[in-house]
Protein backbone atom coordinates (compact mmCIF):
# COMPACT_ATOMS: atom_id res chain seq x y z
CA UNK A 1 0.00 0.00 0.00
CA UNK A 2 1.40 3.34 -0.82
CA UNK A 3 2.40 5.69 2.13
CA UNK A 4 0.13 8.17 3.19
CA UNK A 5 1.17 12.19 3.54
CA UNK A 6 1.95 12.91 6.55
CA UNK A 7 0.92 16.27 8.65
CA UNK A 8 4.88 17.35 9.02
CA UNK A 9 5.31 16.66 5.41
CA UNK A 10 2.73 18.38 4.12
CA UNK A 11 3.66 21.70 6.29
CA UNK A 12 6.94 21.64 5.20
CA UNK A 13 6.29 21.11 1.79
CA UNK A 14 3.95 24.18 1.57
CA UNK A 15 6.23 26.39 3.69
CA UNK A 16 8.73 26.35 0.60
CA UNK A 17 5.82 27.81 -1.66
CA UNK A 18 6.52 32.02 -1.76
CA UNK A 19 4.13 34.97 -2.11
CA UNK A 20 5.18 36.19 -5.68
CA UNK A 21 4.68 39.46 -4.31
CA UNK A 22 5.83 39.40 -0.69
CA UNK A 23 8.67 37.35 -1.59
CA UNK A 24 7.40 35.35 1.61
CA UNK A 25 6.10 31.63 1.83
CA UNK A 26 2.55 31.20 2.23
CA UNK A 27 2.79 29.58 5.77
CA UNK A 28 4.55 32.24 7.60
CA UNK A 29 2.24 34.77 6.37
CA UNK A 30 -0.81 32.90 7.84
CA UNK A 31 -2.21 32.09 4.41
CA UNK A 32 -2.74 28.29 4.60
CA UNK A 33 -5.85 27.94 6.92
CA UNK A 34 -6.33 24.40 6.78
CA UNK A 35 -4.97 21.15 5.10
CA UNK A 36 -7.10 18.14 4.66
CA UNK A 37 -5.39 14.85 3.73
CA UNK A 38 -7.96 11.51 3.01
CA UNK A 39 -5.95 9.02 1.77
CA UNK A 40 -3.68 10.35 -1.69
CA UNK A 41 -5.84 13.21 -1.66
CA UNK A 42 -4.25 16.76 0.04
CA UNK A 43 -6.65 19.83 -0.58
CA UNK A 44 -5.75 23.13 0.94
CA UNK A 45 -7.73 26.52 1.67
CA UNK A 46 -5.37 29.89 1.14
CA UNK A 47 -6.40 33.36 2.14
CA UNK A 48 -5.02 36.07 0.08
CA UNK A 49 -4.28 39.26 0.54
CA UNK A 50 -7.44 40.73 -1.64
CA UNK A 51 -9.75 38.38 -3.74
CA UNK A 52 -8.42 40.38 -7.08
CA UNK A 53 -5.06 38.74 -6.81
CA UNK A 54 -3.28 38.52 -10.02
CA UNK A 55 -1.17 35.66 -9.26
CA UNK A 56 -3.63 33.07 -8.17
CA UNK A 57 -2.97 30.47 -11.06
CA UNK A 58 1.34 30.78 -10.45
CA UNK A 59 0.44 30.24 -6.88
CA UNK A 60 -1.57 27.12 -7.25
CA UNK A 61 1.07 25.69 -9.48
CA UNK A 62 3.86 26.27 -7.06
CA UNK A 63 1.39 24.50 -4.33
CA UNK A 64 0.14 21.19 -6.63
CA UNK A 65 4.25 21.12 -7.85
CA UNK A 66 5.60 21.70 -4.21
CA UNK A 67 3.42 18.80 -3.10
CA UNK A 68 3.29 15.98 -5.45
CA UNK A 69 6.82 16.38 -5.76
CA UNK A 70 7.88 16.92 -2.33
CA UNK A 71 5.49 15.16 -0.03
CA UNK A 72 5.50 10.99 -0.99
CA UNK A 73 2.20 9.69 -1.02
CA UNK A 74 0.41 12.71 -2.35
CA UNK A 75 -1.86 11.62 -5.73
CA UNK A 76 -4.17 14.97 -5.84
CA UNK A 77 -4.20 18.03 -5.00
CA UNK A 78 -7.26 20.51 -4.62
CA UNK A 79 -7.21 24.09 -3.91
CA UNK A 80 -9.81 26.50 -2.60
CA UNK A 81 -9.08 30.43 -2.20
CA UNK A 82 -10.57 33.00 0.32
CA UNK A 83 -9.99 36.54 1.20
CA UNK A 84 -8.87 39.07 3.80
CA UNK A 85 -8.06 42.36 2.52
CA UNK A 86 -5.36 44.19 4.79
CA UNK A 87 -5.14 47.12 5.54
CA UNK A 88 -2.22 49.00 7.02
CA UNK A 89 -1.44 51.45 10.03
CA UNK A 90 -0.31 54.83 8.23
CA UNK A 91 0.73 56.67 11.77
CA UNK A 92 0.93 60.15 9.68
CA UNK A 93 0.06 63.13 12.21
CA UNK A 94 -3.05 64.37 11.08
CA UNK A 95 -4.65 61.61 9.74
CA UNK A 96 -8.50 60.61 10.22
CA UNK A 97 -9.38 57.00 9.77
CA UNK A 98 -12.83 56.80 7.94
CA UNK A 99 -14.49 54.52 9.78
CA UNK A 100 -14.87 51.01 8.52
CA UNK A 101 -12.97 51.90 5.38
CA UNK A 102 -9.60 49.32 5.10
CA UNK A 103 -7.92 51.27 2.17
CA UNK A 104 -8.12 54.46 0.14
CA UNK A 105 -6.87 54.72 -3.39
CA UNK A 106 -6.99 58.01 -5.15
CA UNK A 107 -7.07 58.04 -8.77
CA UNK A 108 -5.38 61.34 -10.20
CA UNK A 109 -4.28 63.07 -13.50
CA UNK A 110 -2.24 65.69 -14.26
CA UNK A 111 -4.32 67.33 -16.80
CA UNK A 112 -8.56 66.76 -17.95
CA UNK A 113 -9.68 64.67 -20.28
CA UNK A 114 -7.15 61.87 -19.82
CA UNK A 115 -10.18 59.32 -18.84
CA UNK A 116 -9.29 59.51 -14.97
CA UNK A 117 -13.28 59.33 -14.38
CA UNK A 118 -13.46 55.86 -16.75
CA UNK A 119 -10.82 54.06 -14.92
CA UNK A 120 -11.97 55.15 -11.32
CA UNK A 121 -15.14 53.61 -12.47
CA UNK A 122 -13.99 50.78 -13.95
CA UNK A 123 -11.56 49.64 -12.14
CA UNK A 124 -13.90 49.90 -8.95
CA UNK A 125 -16.57 47.50 -10.28
CA UNK A 126 -13.76 45.01 -11.30
CA UNK A 127 -12.92 45.16 -7.50
CA UNK A 128 -16.34 44.36 -6.70
CA UNK A 129 -16.75 42.06 -9.10
CA UNK A 130 -13.69 39.93 -7.68
CA UNK A 131 -15.58 40.21 -4.05
CA UNK A 132 -14.16 42.47 -2.81
CA UNK A 133 -16.44 45.44 -0.92
CA UNK A 134 -15.88 48.83 -2.46
CA UNK A 135 -16.75 52.23 -2.30
CA UNK A 136 -16.76 55.40 -4.53
CA UNK A 137 -16.08 58.85 -4.18
CA UNK A 138 -16.50 61.40 -6.95
CA UNK A 139 -14.49 64.18 -5.95
CA UNK A 140 -13.84 65.57 -9.15
CA UNK A 141 -16.13 68.78 -7.94
CA UNK A 142 -15.60 70.39 -11.21
CA UNK A 143 -16.71 68.13 -13.63
CA UNK A 144 -18.62 65.12 -11.25
CA UNK A 145 -19.29 62.78 -14.07
CA UNK A 146 -19.80 59.35 -12.11
CA UNK A 147 -23.31 59.90 -11.51
CA UNK A 148 -23.70 59.96 -15.96
CA UNK A 149 -21.33 57.20 -16.31
CA UNK A 150 -23.20 54.75 -13.55
CA UNK A 151 -26.91 55.83 -14.57
CA UNK A 152 -27.45 57.56 -10.81
CA UNK A 153 -30.25 60.41 -11.07
CA UNK A 154 -31.39 60.02 -7.38
CA UNK A 155 -30.07 62.20 -4.11
CA UNK A 156 -28.32 60.62 -1.07
CA UNK A 157 -30.68 60.05 1.87
CA UNK A 158 -29.94 60.62 5.49
CA UNK A 159 -29.71 58.17 8.40
CA UNK A 160 -31.23 58.79 12.04
CA UNK A 161 -27.85 59.83 12.96
CA UNK A 162 -27.92 62.60 10.22
CA UNK A 163 -24.99 60.81 7.93
CA UNK A 164 -25.39 60.50 4.15
CA UNK A 165 -26.48 56.70 2.89
CA UNK A 166 -24.48 56.24 -0.36
CA UNK A 167 -26.22 55.51 -3.65
CA UNK A 168 -25.82 51.88 -4.72
CA UNK A 169 -24.77 50.68 -8.36
CA UNK A 170 -23.35 47.92 -9.90
CA UNK A 171 -22.35 46.60 -6.23
CA UNK A 172 -20.61 49.48 -5.57
CA UNK A 173 -21.32 52.24 -2.86
CA UNK A 174 -21.16 55.77 -4.81
CA UNK A 175 -21.56 59.34 -3.56
CA UNK A 176 -20.63 62.17 -5.64
CA UNK A 177 -20.82 65.71 -5.44
CA UNK A 178 -22.68 65.64 -9.13
CA UNK A 179 -25.92 63.67 -7.20
CA UNK A 180 -26.40 67.04 -5.02
CA UNK A 181 -25.75 69.52 -7.59
CA UNK A 182 -28.65 71.23 -9.52
CA UNK A 183 -27.90 70.33 -13.61
CA UNK A 184 -25.85 72.59 -15.19
CA UNK A 185 -25.03 74.47 -11.78
CA UNK A 186 -21.37 75.21 -11.53
CA UNK A 187 -19.12 74.92 -8.44
CA UNK A 188 -17.98 78.41 -8.25
CA UNK A 189 -16.28 77.32 -4.07
CA UNK A 190 -12.97 78.17 -2.55
CA UNK A 191 -10.49 76.70 -0.74
CA UNK A 192 -12.32 76.40 2.52
CA UNK A 193 -15.44 75.58 0.95
CA UNK A 194 -13.75 72.63 -0.72
CA UNK A 195 -12.00 71.23 2.32
CA UNK A 196 -15.14 71.32 4.37
CA UNK A 197 -17.30 69.70 1.58
CA UNK A 198 -14.26 67.14 0.77
CA UNK A 199 -14.26 66.10 5.07
CA UNK A 200 -18.23 65.42 4.76
CA UNK A 201 -17.92 63.36 1.77
CA UNK A 202 -15.26 61.39 3.85
CA UNK A 203 -17.05 61.26 7.41
CA UNK A 204 -20.42 62.06 7.20
CA UNK A 205 -21.40 59.20 5.04
CA UNK A 206 -22.13 55.91 6.25
CA UNK A 207 -19.38 54.19 4.14
CA UNK A 208 -20.39 50.81 6.23
CA UNK A 209 -17.39 48.07 5.44
CA UNK A 210 -15.07 48.50 2.51
CA UNK A 211 -12.25 46.78 1.63
CA UNK A 212 -11.75 49.59 -0.71
CA UNK A 213 -12.66 53.32 -1.22
CA UNK A 214 -11.88 54.63 -4.64
CA UNK A 215 -11.55 58.16 -4.30
CA UNK A 216 -12.02 59.90 -7.97
CA UNK A 217 -9.86 63.02 -7.77
CA UNK A 218 -9.98 66.43 -9.70
CA UNK A 219 -7.21 66.89 -12.05
CA UNK A 220 -4.31 68.98 -11.18
CA UNK A 221 -2.71 69.74 -7.62
CA UNK A 222 -5.18 71.94 -5.97
CA UNK A 223 -6.74 72.45 -2.49
CA UNK A 224 -8.58 69.27 -2.89
CA UNK A 225 -5.85 66.96 -3.41
CA UNK A 226 -4.07 68.76 -0.97
CA UNK A 227 -7.15 68.53 1.48
CA UNK A 228 -7.50 65.15 0.78
CA UNK A 229 -3.71 63.89 1.21
CA UNK A 230 -3.56 65.96 4.52
CA UNK A 231 -6.96 64.56 6.04
CA UNK A 232 -6.93 60.60 4.94
CA UNK A 233 -4.44 58.05 5.61
CA UNK A 234 -4.32 57.11 1.92
CA UNK A 235 -3.01 53.92 1.21
CA UNK A 236 -2.14 55.44 -2.12
CA UNK A 237 -2.44 56.92 -5.46
CA UNK A 238 -2.83 55.72 -8.63
CA UNK A 239 -1.78 58.41 -11.78
CA UNK A 240 -3.41 58.04 -14.83
CA UNK A 241 -1.96 59.60 -18.17
CA UNK A 242 -2.49 59.00 -21.96
CA UNK A 243 0.85 58.70 -23.98
CA UNK A 244 1.36 62.23 -24.98
CA UNK A 245 4.45 64.28 -23.50
CA UNK A 246 1.80 67.08 -22.34
CA UNK A 247 0.25 64.38 -20.10
CA UNK A 248 3.42 63.16 -19.13
CA UNK A 249 5.02 66.48 -17.82
CA UNK A 250 1.16 67.21 -16.20
CA UNK A 251 1.70 63.85 -14.11
CA UNK A 252 4.96 64.31 -13.16
CA UNK A 253 4.35 67.15 -11.56
CA UNK A 254 1.37 65.44 -9.87
CA UNK A 255 3.83 62.88 -8.65
CA UNK A 256 5.89 65.08 -7.29
CA UNK A 257 3.26 66.27 -5.32
CA UNK A 258 2.49 62.91 -3.86
CA UNK A 259 5.77 62.27 -3.09
CA UNK A 260 6.20 66.07 -0.89
CA UNK A 261 3.15 65.02 1.15
CA UNK A 262 4.68 61.42 2.03
CA UNK A 263 1.94 59.29 0.59
CA UNK A 264 2.82 56.23 -2.09
CA UNK A 265 1.69 56.25 -5.47
CA UNK A 266 1.02 52.86 -6.37
CA UNK A 267 1.63 52.91 -9.81
CA UNK A 268 0.94 54.39 -13.27
CA UNK A 269 -1.81 53.54 -15.96
CA UNK A 270 -1.42 54.43 -19.51
CA UNK A 271 -4.83 55.27 -20.73
CA UNK A 272 -6.03 55.71 -24.55
CA UNK A 273 -2.77 53.65 -25.35
CA UNK A 274 -3.33 52.84 -29.21
CA UNK A 275 -6.34 52.37 -30.96
CA UNK A 276 -6.81 48.37 -32.32
CA UNK A 277 -8.89 48.63 -35.35
CA UNK A 278 -12.22 46.61 -34.93
CA UNK A 279 -12.55 44.82 -38.88
CA UNK A 280 -8.26 44.54 -39.34
CA UNK A 281 -6.87 44.38 -36.03
CA UNK A 282 -4.44 46.87 -36.58
CA UNK A 283 -3.14 48.83 -33.93
CA UNK A 284 -2.60 53.06 -34.84
CA UNK A 285 -0.93 54.88 -31.79
CA UNK A 286 -3.42 57.94 -31.91
CA UNK A 287 -1.45 59.80 -29.29
CA UNK A 288 1.83 58.21 -29.35
CA UNK A 289 2.96 55.04 -27.12
CA UNK A 290 5.14 54.29 -23.87
CA UNK A 291 4.86 57.48 -22.35
CA UNK A 292 3.23 56.17 -19.50
CA UNK A 293 5.47 52.69 -19.15
CA UNK A 294 8.19 55.25 -19.22
CA UNK A 295 7.20 57.42 -16.49
CA UNK A 296 7.00 54.57 -13.98
CA UNK A 297 10.26 53.63 -14.98
CA UNK A 298 11.34 57.23 -14.11
CA UNK A 299 9.99 57.27 -11.24
CA UNK A 300 10.79 53.65 -9.79
CA UNK A 301 6.89 53.11 -10.02
CA UNK A 302 5.28 49.89 -10.92
CA UNK A 303 3.61 50.43 -14.70
CA UNK A 304 -0.43 48.85 -13.59
CA UNK A 305 -0.57 48.92 -17.32
CA UNK A 306 -2.07 50.04 -20.64
CA UNK A 307 -5.86 50.70 -21.98
CA UNK A 308 -6.25 50.77 -25.74
CA UNK A 309 -9.16 53.50 -27.67
CA UNK A 310 -12.08 51.54 -27.26
CA UNK A 311 -15.87 52.85 -28.35
CA UNK A 312 -17.24 50.29 -25.99
CA UNK A 313 -15.80 52.47 -23.08
CA UNK A 314 -16.96 55.98 -24.16
CA UNK A 315 -20.44 54.65 -25.30
CA UNK A 316 -21.19 52.70 -22.39
CA UNK A 317 -20.05 55.45 -19.83
CA UNK A 318 -22.46 57.85 -21.53
CA UNK A 319 -25.43 55.45 -21.35
CA UNK A 320 -25.06 54.84 -17.51
CA UNK A 321 -23.42 51.45 -18.45
CA UNK A 322 -19.72 51.20 -17.64
CA UNK A 323 -17.82 48.42 -20.05
CA UNK A 324 -17.14 46.60 -16.46
CA UNK A 325 -20.43 46.28 -16.01
CA UNK A 326 -22.01 45.69 -19.63
CA UNK A 327 -19.17 43.59 -20.82
CA UNK A 328 -17.14 42.20 -17.92
CA UNK A 329 -15.67 39.21 -20.33
CA UNK A 330 -14.84 41.42 -23.38
CA UNK A 331 -11.47 42.09 -24.20
CA UNK A 332 -11.69 45.13 -22.43
CA UNK A 333 -13.08 43.74 -19.66
CA UNK A 334 -10.13 42.15 -19.42
CA UNK A 335 -8.07 45.06 -19.63
CA UNK A 336 -9.79 46.87 -16.98
CA UNK A 337 -9.83 43.96 -14.75
CA UNK A 338 -5.95 43.23 -15.12
CA UNK A 339 -5.43 46.97 -14.36
CA UNK A 340 -7.49 46.79 -11.06
CA UNK A 341 -5.60 43.29 -10.23
CA UNK A 342 -2.22 44.95 -10.26
CA UNK A 343 -3.63 47.90 -7.96
CA UNK A 344 -4.79 45.22 -5.64
CA UNK A 345 -1.48 43.60 -5.72
CA UNK A 346 0.48 46.73 -4.69
CA UNK A 347 -1.96 47.67 -2.25
CA UNK A 348 -1.28 44.94 -0.57
CA UNK A 349 2.31 45.04 -0.62
CA UNK A 350 2.53 48.75 0.71
CA UNK A 351 0.24 47.55 3.63
CA UNK A 352 2.96 44.26 4.53
CA UNK A 353 5.60 47.42 4.19
CA UNK A 354 3.05 49.66 6.46
CA UNK A 355 3.05 47.23 9.27
CA UNK A 356 6.11 45.08 8.91
CA UNK A 357 4.95 41.62 8.27
CA UNK A 358 1.71 39.59 8.61
CA UNK A 359 -1.77 41.17 9.77
CA UNK A 360 -4.13 37.68 8.98
CA UNK A 361 -4.78 35.99 12.53
CA UNK A 362 -2.32 33.21 12.56
CA UNK A 363 -5.07 30.47 12.58
CA UNK A 364 -5.22 27.16 13.25
CA UNK A 365 -3.77 25.69 9.66
CA UNK A 366 -3.84 21.81 9.70
CA UNK A 367 -6.92 19.53 10.40
CA UNK A 368 -6.02 16.23 9.04
CA UNK A 369 -8.82 13.26 8.41
CA UNK A 370 -8.47 10.00 6.96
Amino acid sequence: MPESPTIAAVEQALATVMEPELHRDIVSLHMVRDVHVEGGAVSVRVVLTTPACPLTERIESDIRSALMERVPGVESVTVAWDSNVTSGARGLPGRQEIPGVKNTVAVSAGKGGVGKTTVSVNVAIALAQAGARVGLLDADIYGPNVPIMMGLRDQPQATESGKMLPLSAFGIEVISFGTILKPGQPVMWRGPMLAKAMREFLYEVEWGPLDYLVIDLPPGTGDVQISLAQSVPLTGAVIVTTPQDVSIADVSRGIQMFTQLRLPVLGVVENMSGFICPHCGERTDVFGSGGGRELAERNGLRFLGEIPLDAGVRVGGGDGQPLMAAAPASPMGKVFRGVAEQIAAEISKENYAATGGPQMPSAPRIAIRG
